[in-house]
């Protein structure tokens, strides 16, 4: 519990469990294992949506939500049509959680401009609060033009929009233009403070905390599998400058060095054990379940939970809801 009541718990898809397809009797069993929601990311290896119109068919019952989809890959309108025909799929709501992501996503991998990364969120949420109402969307925006789109229905269950926001600029868009924030990549101890830097916490908001899981007894596969993603997210402007404006300047100075100068081992290497630790849960399923519940704070509406493989799920893939039910507890 919060101060707004229970807070729900989710799984971002894919998990270790090999194709999409292998999902569907985890996907199916999680309301009975206490899960609520299913949410996607997208960035490298699947796009968002197909796998929550697959877990929407398997397990109606479930809420979907995007934990983020980039504004600059995809038009304001194709992303309400979608939000709007996932929310034709399911008995619960659906979260359309939209950010700027970071330019390599953005760039590298999709050939597009990162520009005006706050005002072109800030335009996307707006457009897409008013064409999933019903409402002609206009061309009053700085970044973005559609004023022909309509959505043509209004979804009985209308999505929800919410913003990938780390620092107090977007977090103020995600809770005074949108509905809500999905945070990332932070301890318990600064959830308080993000929160707060958004003006929250905010009733009828909501704030989903995204999670890396890594529930295993071997410390030294669990801190390498962070390294090698943290010391690369960590390194991308976005997230430097959040945990600099969290007060780790110092802890990522020498692996922030690496990165540029093209030294990606380098730059995992040199991250510190305590903040790697801090970012990448693990040990056994108890312990993490314990540092799962440290994030409940004031303000937390969703806990949301990435789970990463481990030797135990490599040897025994079938063991996979067994472990989310422990999680859970």
């Amino acid at each position: 519990m919060t101060g707004h009541g229970p807070v729900r718990w989710g799984v971002n898809l894919p998990l270790p469990a090999g194709e999409l397809i292998a999902h569907r009797a985890t996907v199916e069993a999680l309301p009975d294992l206490g899960y609520s929601d299913v949410w996607t990311g997208e960035g490298g290896g699947v796009d968002a949506f197909t796998p929550l119109a697959a877990a929407a068919a398997w397990q109606p019952r479930l809420r979907l939500g995007t934990g983020v989809v980039p504004v600059f890959t995809r038009g304001p309108g194709i992303l309400a049509q979608t939000a709007a025909g996932l929310a034709e799929l399911t008995t619960g709501d659906v979260l359309l959680g939209v950010g700027a992501s970071v330019p390599a996503h953005t760039t590298a991998l999709n050939g597009g401009a990162h520009e005006r990364p706050l005002a072109r969120v800030r335009d996307t949420v707006r457009f897409l609060k008013r064409a999933l109402a019903g409402h002609p969307v206009g061309d009053d925006y700085d970044t973005l033009s559609a004023p022909g789109f309509h959505l043509g229905f209004v979804p009985e269950r209308q999505p929800k929009v919410l913003v990938g926001a780390l620092r107090p600029r977007m977090l103020g868009v995600a809770y005074d233009h949108g509905d809500g924030a999905v945070l990332n990549l932070l301890t318990a101890e600064d959830v308080p403070r993000v929160i707060a830097a958004g003006g929250g916490p905010r009733p009828g908001k909501e704030t989903v905390v995204k999670l890396f899981v890594c529930p295993t007894r071997d410390a030294s596969h669990a801190r390498r599998a962070g390294r090698n993603f943290l010391g690369w997210i960590l390194n991308q402007k976005p997230y430097h400058s959040f945990h600099e404006w969290l007060g780790r300047g110092d802890q990522l100075k020498e692996s922030y060095e690496r990165h540029t100068l093209g030294d990606r081992a380098g730059a995992a290497a040199a991250l510190p054990d305590e903040l790697v630790d801090a970012l990448w849960l693990h040990g056994d399923p108890a312990a993490v379940r314990e540092r799962i519940r440290a994030y409940l704070r004031p303000g937390v509406t969703t806990v949301l939970l990435y789970v990463a493989n481990t030797p135990e799920l490599h040897r025994s893939p079938d063991s996979l809801t067994g472990l989310l039910a422990e999680l859970h507890g």
